[in-house]
């Protein structure tokens, strides 16, 4: 990880750059008494500042608890509800259903078993992605929040990458392709599963539930700028023949995620958050020595987006369950 560069221009916090264009750590927020001043500081922190707009923040040892979690989070806006995702075998794991389980923990507190159905899932997690490109309405701001981590040197880290310098330097003919076509994709949740772990889905039809559709290219609300909207959860651009579609998307998705426009990002300890914004950064999870030996609980919320691409090119929310155990889709 690159030398911290502290940035001066905030009155209540410190923001210091961990990546040259789009990631921050930020230090002197006070979350058992957090101010509107100091709110609006954190919230610039994280889309725009005088310099540039950090697509990703992390907060150390903030103390937050569950209730304390949820409640920041619904200042930056609606919340997504996992009750609207639970199948036959799945069961809430919190007292909040605003609570997304991103970790390796099953419902009765165990250790997830690598190779358990519920395992083979979370492995599509591992691709770089935004969360909820595959509904129709999709996520501003993620919350991610650390409840109980494994011995440090175990692995675990959470990695993001920066889809707007991405697009920026792209080269001309292949950005002037994408400008010109105004090209939309078309997102599910099955197709990163499938990716994920193909032989344990391997029978799994991806085009069996309605796609979400959504623009490839589209600006950046709050910087302006054009951003590369492409995540594991794309599962083909609309009106492409398919063998141009899937050599398109892969060689966007090699192009962002190299090494120069991506940060790693260790969890040090128990109440550590890092927000991003999913319509201008990609991130995956990073597997490890802890898997099957050492609990990695780690606790979103999902902010709905509000901008004027919220929902792309869709209509109606109804998202639909997929029941991992018996690998069948649920209306």
């Amino acid at each position: 990880m690159p030398g911290l560069i502290e940035v001066p221009q905030f009155k209540t916090i410190t923001v210091k750059e961990l990546h040259p264009t789009f990631a921050a750590e930020v230090e002197g927020v006070d979350f058992q008494n957090l101010t509107e001043e100091q709110f609006r500081e954190v919230v610039a922190a994280v889309t725009k500042t005088e310099r540039l707009q950090y697509g990703v923040c992390i907060f150390r040892n903030t103390g937050m608890g569950d209730d304390a979690h949820v409640e920041f989070s619904r200042r930056f806006g609606e919340l997504d509800d996992v009750k609207r995702y639970l199948t036959g075998d799945r069961k809430l794991r919190y007292q909040h259903v605003e609570l997304f389980d991103a970790g390796n923990v099953d419902e009765d507190g165990n250790i997830l078993d690598p190779e358990s159905p519920r395992a083979h899932y979370n492995r599509g997690n591992r691709l770089f992605h935004v969360d909820s490109s595959f509904n129709p309405r999709r996520a501003s701001f993620s919350l991610l929040r650390a409840f109980e981590l494994p011995p440090p040197g175990n692995g675990g880290n959470t990695e993001f990458a920066d889809s707007r310098t991405a697009f920026d330097e792209l080269p001309d003919d292949l950005k002037d392709e994408l400008l010109s076509q105004d090209y939309v994709a078309a997102h599910t949740v099955l197709q990163s599963r499938k990716l994920g772990s193909p032989e344990f889905f391997k029978d799994l039809d991806t085009t069996a539930i309605k796609m979400a559709r959504h623009k490839l290219v589209q600006r950046h609300e709050p910087s302006g700028r054009m951003n590369l909207y492409v995540s594991a959860h794309a599962h083909h651009i609309e009106g492409v023949p398919p063998e141009k579609s899937k050599a398109l998307l892969d060689t966007l998705m090699r192009h962002a995620t190299q090494e120069k426009y991506v940060v790693s990002v260790p969890w040090e300890n128990v109440s550590d958050l890092v927000i991003w914004d999913n319509t201008c950064v990609m991130h995956r999870a990073v597997g490890g020595a802890f898997e099957g030996k050492y609990k990695r609980d780690l606790r979103r919320t999902t902010v709905h987006d509000s901008s004027p691409t919220a929902w792309g090119f869709n209509e109606g929310d109804v998202p639909q369950g997929f029941n991992v155990s018996s690998r069948t889709l649920v209306a």
